[in-house]
């Protein structure tokens, strides 16, 4: 079975949507559709315009034209021709979108930057992909809430987590960004964060609470977790199961994965298209007891992190995989995760 994939927003995650869909053998990407000759549509067309572009509007198809881009329909004429669209508009856009999706009886999933009310369920691939089969709409979980279920979900199914604590170390901006300005300063939001609202959502079975502190820095979230399991289990065993998940690499400092920027600077080095990262890394040397308790920290590269997921999501909304582990694996077989474990 092939599925017809459209992309809303060419932007930092709507770029990363497109490529990951391309690399599903199942999925073919019709198009995607985009406002202004961004940055991100230059760079499209320098490529050699790899993908079909279409106008997001009637007055972005004339900028788009004045700017020499081909374009190549209206964006009811990309919506009209595939199955499922993959909305990664600014906030509240996809909202509007959404309008367009149903009138056209097309399915939909969307980013994390919507409300949770625009789409019928809260998805994540590991965590509840069930709740997404064959459903009409699905919202992701943001980056950071996409990567720290990883790591919860994995230790919930081995052996039950009752509650989790968490800090985000949270970077302030993407790379290019211009339009948030924290220098030298560090500013911390309201308890408890999105996130671990956001974990309860998907994972209601387990409390959650979280403190988030924004960060100058534009390549990646730090994330503590704190989390207590049903059973207790020792750092040796969770750490064997951490590293049996596909989208969760385990590093070491010795290694010379010092932080963030240390991750950030391996993946360009592996050759990783925009240095994306698919996986979280988790830090064994942080993955500590206290009492019954697990501590560990885990980096989020926030500007790929959720695409696993989002192709994950495809499958559930049109029921190209029934099994949550089938689906998942195949979306890691195309995408390349967990080839470090061969090596």
């Amino acid at each position: 079975m092939t599925v017809k994939v459209g992309v809303a927003g060419y932007g930092v995650i709507g770029q990363r949507l497109a490529d990951g869909v391309a690399r599903q053998k199942d999925m073919t990407l019709v198009g995607v559709a985009d406002v202004a000759p961004t940055l991100s549509v230059r760079a499209l067309k320098e490529k050699g315009m790899p993908y079909k572009l279409f106008a997001a509007t009637a007055e972005g198809r004339i900028s788009l034209e004045a700017a020499g881009f081909a374009v190549s329909g209206a964006f009811e004429d990309l919506v009209g021709q595939v199955d499922v669209m993959l909305d990664s508009s600014p906030g509240g856009v996809g909202a509007k979108n959404k309008e367009i999706y149903k009138k056209l009886g097309k399915k939909a999933i969307f980013q994390g930057g919507e409300q949770n009310s625009v789409a019928d369920v809260f998805f994540h691939g590991y965590a509840n992909y069930e709740k997404g089969l064959g459903a009409d709409y699905l919202k992701l979980t943001s980056c950071n809430t996409t990567g720290l279920i990883r790591a919860v979900d994995c230790l919930d199914r081995a052996v039950g987590v009752e509650k989790v604590a968490i800090t985000i170390i949270r970077r302030v901006a993407d790379p290019g960004d211009y339009h948030r300005g924290l220098t030298n300063a560090l500013q911390v939001d309201r308890a408890p964060s999105h996130q671990a609202v956001d974990l309860m959502t998907v994972m209601p079975h387990v409390g959650a609470t979280g403190i988030l502190v924004h960060t100058p820095v534009s390549h990646g979230h730090i994330i503590t977790v704190l989390a207590t399991p049903k059973k207790d289990v020792e750092v040796q065993e969770a750490a064997a199961l951490f590293r049996e998940h596909p989208r969760v690499r385990v590093v070491r400092l010795d290694e010379g994965f010092l932080g963030n920027a240390s991750l950030f600077r391996y993946a360009r080095d592996l050759g990783n298209p925009r240095g994306d990262m698919y996986e979280i890394a988790l830090w064994e040397d942080t993955l500590v007891k206290s009492g019954r308790d697990l501590m560990f920290a885990i980096n989020i590269p926030q500007e790929a992190v959720t695409i696993p997921e989002t192709m994950d999501a495809i499958r559930a909304a049109l029921k190209m995989q029934t099994d949550r582990l089938e689906a998942t694996a195949a979306t890691n077989e195309n995408l390349g995760l967990g080839k470090w474990r061969k090596n």
